[in-house]
C-alpha cells in the first residue's frame, strides 16, 4: 500500500482552511441560498461547493498545473468563463424582488447544489488559488494515495466549513435579521461579484 506524505496534507489542509473561512463570493452565495430556502437549500449548497472546490483540487493535483504550462489559452478561457458566471449572478441578484425572495416554491435543495457547485467549479480564484498553493506543497515523486488525499482533503474542508456556515444561521435571530435586508444584502452581494470579476478580468 501506497505511503501517505503526511506532512504535504498538514501543509496542503492548512492553507485550505485558511482560504475557506476567508470571505468572499463563495460564502455570499451559501448565506443567500441559507436565506432563501433554509437549512436544507444551504446545506446543500455546501455540498455543492464543496463537490467543485474537490474537482478543481483534484484536477489540480493531477494536472491543473500540466494544463497551465502546456495549454494556457485554454486555463485563461476558464478564468473568462467564471468572469462571465460572476456576472450574470451579479445582475440575477441585483434585479431580485423582495417579495419573492422568501416564496416556497424557491426553496430548493437542488438548486442550493447547482449554484454551489457552479460558484466553486467557475470561480477563476479557486483555480489560481489551488495552482499557486499547491505548486508549493506537491512533489513530483507523490504516490497516487497522497494525490488523491490532498484532493479529498480539499474538499471534506470546504464542504464542512460551508455546512457550519448554514447550520449556524438556521433557527437564530441572526437568520431572521438577514430576512428582514435581505434585498440589501443582495445587492451588496451583486456589487461584490461584480468587483470581483473585474479584478480577475483585468488580471488575465
Amino acid at each position: 500500500m501506497e505511503a501517505v506524505a503526511w506532512d504535504i496534507l498538514l501543509a496542503a489542509g492548512t492553507v485550505f482552511f485558511l482560504g475557506a473561512i476567508s470571505p468572499g463570493p463563495s460564502l455570499m452565495v451559501v448565506l443567500r441560498n441559507t436565506l432563501i430556502g433554509g437549512r436544507r437549500q444551504g446545506v446543500m449548497c455546501a455540498i455543492g461547493h464543496g463537490l467543485g472546490f474537490g474537482v478543481y483540487a483534484g484536477m489540480a493535483v493531477f494536472g491543473l498545473i500540466v494544463l497551465l504550462e502546456e495549454a494556457p489559452e485554454i486555463f485563461t478561457g476558464l478564468q473568462l468563463l467564471g468572469c462571465l458566471l460572476l456576472v450574470w449572478y451579479g445582475w440575477s441578484m441585483w434585479n431580485v424582488e423582495a417579495k419573492h425572495l422568501f416564496d416556497e416554491d424557491q426553496a430548493s435543495g437542488r438548486q442550493g447544489f447547482a449554484e454551489g457547485f457552479a460558484i466553486a467549479f467557475f470561480n477563476p480564484k479557486i483555480a489560481l488559488f489551488l495552482v499557486a498553493v499547491l505548486a508549493q506543497v506537491l512533489e513530483a515523486d507523490m504516490s497516487f494515495a497522497s494525490k488523491a488525499a490532498v484532493g479529498l482533503l480539499g474538499m471534506t474542508i470546504d464542504t464542512l466549513w460551508y455546512i457550519i456556515v448554514a447550520l449556524m444561521l438556521t433557527g437564530t435571530s441572526r437568520l431572521d435579521v438577514l430576512k428582514s435586508n435581505a434585498q440589501l444584502i443582495h445587492r451588496i452581494t451583486a456589487l461584490v461579484l461584480w468587483g470581483f470579476a473585474l479584478s480577475v478580468f483585468f488580471r488575465i
